[in-house]
């Protein structure tokens, strides 16, 4: 198969979303263009804040476009979001890859649940996904949002950090306050509580308040929380904070206690390479595979609208093993995971 490769990178201005959007014009959107008898599709992506290189939940969503580009006949545009925007700049920037002719276009965090909604029902013949739709739902005949177990994941790495601990108390940082994140606190003390009854696990620490999302991005936010929950007597912390997360690994490492990454295996990130050994395992949420999974049904013809739920029982959540620091407890966790995925355990989400 002939493979049609371009990617561009494109850093919008406020006045360029503007003319974006104003510029659109019909609403009508191909799939794409043959080229040597082989359908090129053309593939949108809007990034959440930090964007490419936040080494979790975005580069997750990277990887799997980057798959699809190895894989498919596709060419890309991305485009990433920033910290504080309103909706109308996602809803533009959705709007900006549609009128150019991307199909499908892809929308990364549940903050474009509402602007990917929106726009679909203007571009009907564009396939559009939202990337941990909000409360897992989506609108329209041309909308896919595909939505995760997190507390699932979550619960497998707090049975680790239980297991491991050896102070008796765990700590967990959140970025933002939304509910989201909530599921994965609930899944990690739930399963905390469940490999070691006896266990503490301190009250949640959210780094921001919504509409502030600077709690998935600025690692000095991280340290600061990581030390707070150090000094209360926390040995392994778990962070679901994106880009600020970074902030919680070192500082966590630096103190020679146990880190818990999330999203991706954070075991070889070259930010945390000085802590990398105080990595116990990270949470592992599939984004990759859902990108993926959706470029290749559009291209393929397959496309389904509404929502595709991620978990344990089709591995859409897991937990990483990387440097062997579970190894000793792994046949605990893929019992518990059994368990789960059987049916037998439920896990809360609140």
């Amino acid at each position: 198969m002939r493979r049609a490769i371009k990617i561009s990178l494109v850093t919008l201005t406020g006045a360029a979303l503007s003319l974006g959007a104003s510029g659109c014009g019909g609403k009508k959107s191909s799939s794409g263009s043959d080229e040597g008898g082989k359908k090129t599709v053309k593939v949108g992506l809007a990034f959440d804040i930090g964007g490419r290189g936040d080494q979790s939940f975005n580069d997750s969503a990277a990887a799997g476009l980057d798959k699809a580009k190895k894989d498919l006949n596709i060419t890309t545009e991305e485009i990433s979001a920033k910290p504080d925007e309103p909706d109308a700049d996602k809803e533009a920037r959705l709007k900006l890859l549609a009128g150019k002719g991307y199909n499908p276009v892809i929308g990364v965090g549940f903050a474009y649940t509402n602007a990917v909604n929106k726009i679909a029902k203007e571009y009907p013949n564009t396939k559009f996904l939202v990337v941990d739709a909000d409360q897992c739902k989506v609108e329209g005949a041309n909308v896919e949002g595909a939505c995760f177990a997190e507390e699932q994941g979550s619960f497998l790495v707090g049975a680790a950090a239980a297991l491991k601990s050896k102070s008796g108390k765990i700590g967990f940082i959140g970025g933002v306050n939304v509910p989201l994140i909530h599921k994965f606190y609930a899944g990690y003390a739930a399963g905390a509580k469940k490999a070691k009854p006896g266990v503490t696990v301190l009250p949640a620490k959210y780094l921001t308040q919504p509409p502030n999302f600077d709690g998935f991005k600025n690692p000095a936010l991280g340290n600061e929380a990581a030390k707070g929950q150090l000094d209360a007597g926390a040995d392994v912390i778990f962070h679901a904070a994106g880009g600020a997360g970074i902030g919680v690994i070192k500082t966590v490492g630096a103190a020679k206690k146990w880190a818990i990454g999330v999203d991706s295996d954070q075991y070889n990130l070259p930010a945390v390479a000085e802590a990398k050994e105080q990595i116990l395992t990270s949470m592992l949420k599939r984004v990759d595979v859902a990108v993926f999974d959706f470029v290749k049904s559009v291209s393929d013809g397959t496309f389904k609208a509404g929502t595709k739920k991620y978990d344990l029982s089709n591995d859409g959540v897991g937990y990483a093993t990387s440097g062997g620091k579970v190894d000793d407890i792994k046949a605990k966790l893929d019992e518990l995971k059994a368990d789960i995925a059987s049916g037998k355990i439920t896990v809360p989400t609140s």
